[in-house]
């Protein structure tokens, strides 16, 4: 068996839904290829007539500032100086698959494959949930309302845990905080 370039799981951390599509960014993607960021969006304006709206698109102001501040809390520092940039890019699984033939390197090539295996797994494991969700339906219309507690509970672990915020430090201090401060090891 050959080793992955990259591992899939970190390209699927790198998959994002935006317009109800699964995208990567420009800069991930840049960082995948081993280039900058700015050689990338280079090749795919030298070549744009390869990339239509549905292979690639670029991002509103508001799309960006979304993602820098789930990244923000979430913890990834890199993706927060998106909300610097002015072009953010987009692409799309048929987007990606075009960009090994703009950028014409072995290493483009072998990673283009590794993301479209990602592409495929997140494909699958979408498909085979919707599959579950699917035969958890028929079972319940089956059997009679004595199992909804089961189904229900069975649903409910299907559904994804929402991101957990960092708790909100509070600014400033307290009286009872102010006033031990000033006043422990003071001489009059």
């Amino acid at each position: 068996m050959k080793k992955e370039i990259i591992p899939v799981e970190h390209i699927e951390s790198k998959i994002l839904l935006m317009r109800g599509q699964k995208v990567m960014l420009d800069s991930d993607l840049a960082r995948l290829y081993g280039v900058e960021t700015r050689v990338l969006n280079q090749a795919v304006r030298r070549n744009l007539y390869r990339f239509p709206e549905d292979f690639m698109f670029v991002l509103t102001r508001e799309e960006i500032m979304r993602i820098s501040q789930s990244v923000i809390s979430s913890g990834h520092s890199r993706r927060a100086s998106l909300k610097f940039s002015k072009n953010v890019m987009a692409f799309t699984e048929q987007g990606v698959a075009m960009l090994s033939s703009v950028l014409r390197s072995k290493r483009a090539t072998q990673v283009n494959i590794e993301i479209m295996r990602a592409f495929v797994r997140l494909r699958r494991l979408l498909a085979s949930n919707a599959e579950l969700a699917r035969k958890l339906n028929e079972l319940e219309r089956r059997y009679d309302s004595q199992f909804r507690m089961v189904f229900d509970a069975i649903r409910e672990l299907m559904t994804p845990p929402e991101p957990e915020l960092p708790p909100q430090r509070r600014i400033g201090f307290t009286a009872r905080e102010k006033a031990g401060r000033y006043s422990v090891g003071r001489k009059r």
